[in-house]
């Protein structure tokens, strides 16, 4: 399980948003690409890169920097935001993302997850649980759907898809610990890794995650514990790997 920094572009800067607020942000950073090296240099091994503009708009905003970004660092990177068809997948690929997420997509836009899974490879691609209520949110978090996160997981594994991004939007950004009940019940709809994102705010919260027991967890987003130095990520990655929690 390995710590895996975010950085979310919005209007061009390094932001963290409460609960999926758009009018609630927090501005960290005015280069995001400069805020990239930095966690590199850090020691992470995974860059979570997501562009809130095109979350938003339902179409990318900020493959400019996101470009300039995967060119500068060294490490993996994957993003998400805005992607709903197979040249702004194409486009991000090309310019070195690792992997691609898609969120609302896979939901109102089945044919395209399917169609990009067999162009580009399941390899390549996180589907995004985001749930709020254990329901399933859509359109950078701003509309709801009818589809549990379970269900949704359940679906999608059946249909290829080898890699979620689960996120609790009721703690995203608050410190106030993650969900693990929503954790756990997506794991039992799926063999598939998990990515878990949402509301760590202590070292302890992260031991948490990292005994669940039965949980296919490999990496958890860091988002607002970092930027407000609750832990380093040195520290994160050392109770990831099986130390102690403070």
């Amino acid at each position: 399980m390995i710590p895996i920094p975010a950085i979310d572009i919005l209007d061009g800067n390094a932001v963290r948003l409460t609960r999926g607020d758009y009018d609630d942000v927090t501005v960290y950073a005015d280069d995001p690409v400069q805020l990239a090296l930095e966690w590199e240099d850090s020691g992470a091994k995974l860059l979570h890169v997501v562009d809130l503009d095109g979350a938003r708009d339902g179409a990318p905003r900020s493959a400019e920097v996101i470009h300039e970004l995967c060119g500068a660092c060294a490490i993996p990177v994957q993003t998400g935001g805005g992607i709903r068809d197979l040249a702004a997948v194409g486009l991000l690929l090309e310019a070195g993302v690792e992997r691609i997420v898609i969120g609302t997509a896979a939901v109102t836009e089945p044919e395209f997850l399917d169609e990009a899974l067999e162009a580009f490879g399941s390899e390549r691609f996180v589907v995004a649980l985001d749930s709020r209520r254990g329901m399933i949110s859509l359109s950078g978090w701003m509309e709801e759907s009818e589809i549990t996160a379970a269900d949704l997981a359940g679906q999608l594994t059946a249909r290829g898809v080898e890699r979620f991004l689960v996120t609790a939007i009721e703690v995203d950004g608050t410190m106030e610990g993650p969900d693990l009940d929503l954790l756990d019940l997506v794991s039992s709809r799926t063999p598939a890794p998990l990515i878990a994102s949402g509301g760590i705010g202590s070292l302890g919260d992260l031991g948490a995650l990292r005994d669940m027991p039965g949980a296919n967890i490999d990496g958890v987003i860091l988002g607002q514990a970092l930027y407000e130095k609750a832990f380093t990520l040195q520290e994160a990655t050392a109770v990831l790997e099986g130390g102690t929690g403070r």
